[in-house]
């Protein structure tokens, strides 16, 4: 995942000001302990840190593709 999808769907998700503020404080404990900017930094691959903090924060499943997810696939 790109780190430009992974942005556009903690926005879909948590709305531009919640994204950013998630991602800066909340820790999750699967990365480690770390929040969300953290664990970019580390270098957890960004499909990992989507799906730690979907799971962390209850993101159902038919959510975590985000308001438009045929935008957001890959094209063949």
């Amino acid at each position: 995942m790109r780190l430009s999808v992974f942005w556009t769907l903690m926005n879909d998700e948590f709305e531009a000001g919640y994204a950013t503020s998630l991602a800066r404080d909340h820790t999750v404990l699967t990365l480690g302990g770390r929040t969300v900017d953290e664990a970019l930094e580390a270098g957890i691959p960004a499909r990992e840190v989507w799906d730690a903090i979907c799971d962390e924060m209850d993101v159902p499943a038919e959510r975590r593709f985000g308001k438009e997810p045929e935008r957001l696939r890959r094209r063949p």
